[in-house]
């Protein structure tokens, strides 16, 4: 099991769906299967947003843990000047999901771009 996928804006909708099935075939139940898709949403969507418009996400299961990784080109700004611009929700909410959703976040940004893991224990293992 293994997904690897190019987005932008326009494929989010589809990449929600993708997530969703790909956390059900590793065996992650409905309620965490659903926690995935948010957490892995708020992390595509901000590779759009505060990134080049675009981004990779990339998961995989390995020793019992589902990884998921999100990775954009754009050079990390002023999050304050991106939360300034408009948007269809309040911003600043996007990490803090991530963060209550997974058992582990690793955010790496830099100027050739960001990535963020995050990682999801499936259900018995430890």
């Amino acid at each position: 099991m293994a997904l690897d996928r190019v987005f932008d804006a326009d494929a989010l909708a589809g990449l929600r769906k993708a997530v969703l099935a790909e956390a059900a075939a590793a065996g992650m139940p409905g309620d965490r299967a659903s926690d995935v898709m948010l957490a892995v949403h708020e992390l595509a969507a901000n590779a759009v947003r505060h990134g080049a418009g675009a981004g990779r996400l990339t998961m995989r299961v390995l020793e019992g843990r589902l990884h998921c990784q999100v990775s954009d080109a754009g050079p990390a700004g002023d999050p304050r000047a991106a939360a300034a611009q408009p948007w269809p929700v309040q911003p600043g909410h996007g990490l803090w999901i991530v963060h209550a959703a997974a058992d582990q976040v690793n955010v790496a940004s830099g100027l050739a771009g960001s990535r963020v893991s995050a990682v999801f224990i499936l259900p018995g293992w430890h």
